[in-house]
């Protein structure tokens, strides 16, 4: 299928590894020009050359710490202003695992800059550049945990379900604007932070790393993990021509894990 997405342009936030690595890699594979943005510079650097290199676009990495509320905001206005995104792939790393009480307030303060005030902030900007050409495409990447909470990840439950309800209301708002707004939830994803949880679960019942893993695939209908570049087939599916009609939808890849209608 032709996405009709090739010379178009497409800023991933957490764009050095895991899943918004993968997004990144294979919109360049669509052709699609990347603004890949992150903290870790170096790793944004070799990912803006492996991309350019292999598949012949221009990409080039952006450093942006968002948890800083100023750098937030100055980065924003060079998406407004300066990038002008075609695309936006919303995306930062979870916070630390956690119970729902006796959670620092720090801990609340930190996760919610990151995971819900930058994101709004960066896609408002990215919206206004997208009104202007009449197309646009939001993904916003999420988690199983907005539809079935995940136990001791009550932080990312919480702040993850209020970016959903932003992009619900946004999708509404935008549609007649040519430009689409949707969600996409990972399940068990083969990534770096699923092997960090997974890690810690381990540590907690006392159990080999290898054991964890094995119960969770066993559990899963599909009975493995997912790969990032199943993930990321999705995602720029999501992000295409083709998808101009889907707006303000959640949509699993997880396997089937979530088991509700």
């Amino acid at each position: 299928m032709d996405l009709g997405i090739k010379g178009k342009t497409a800023l991933v936030m957490g764009a050095s590894q895991g899943l918004g690595e993968a997004i990144a890699e294979k919109l360049a594979a669509e052709g699609v020009n990347l603004i890949l943005a992150a903290r870790n510079g170096e790793a944004l650097d070799a990912n803006a050359k492996r991309f350019s290199e292999t598949y012949g676009i221009d990409a080039k990495g952006v450093v942006v710490d968002l948890s800083d509320t100023d750098l937030t905001a100055a980065f924003a206005a060079r998406v407004r202003d300066e990038f002008k995104p075609d695309m936006l792939v919303a995306n930062a790393g979870g916070p630390p695992p956690s119970v729902s009480t006796g959670i620092d307030q720090e801990v609340w303060r930190h996760s919610t800059q990151i995971l819900l005030f930058s994101i709004i902030q960066v896609t408002e900007a990215a919206v206004a550049a997208m009104k202007e050409k009449g197309w646009g495409r939001v993904l916003a990447i999420g988690s199983s945990g907005v539809i079935q909470p995940i136990p001791n990840l009550a932080v990312s439950n919480t702040v993850r379900g209020a970016v959903a309800g932003f992009c619900k209301t946004l999708a509404g708002e935008v549609a007649g604007d040519g430009i689409t707004v949707n969600m996409i939830l990972p399940g068990k994803i083969d990534t770096a932070r699923v092997g960090q949880l997974d890690t810690a679960r381990a540590g907690r019942e006392g159990k080999t790393l290898e054991q964890v893993r094995s119960e969770i695939a066993a559990s899963l209908p599909i009975k493995r993990y997912g790969q990032p570049e199943e993930f990321a087939a999705v995602a720029a599916f999501l992000l295409s021509e083709p998808a101009g009609y889907v707006t303000g939808q959640m949509t699993r890849v997880d396997g089937g894990m979530i088991r509700s209608i």
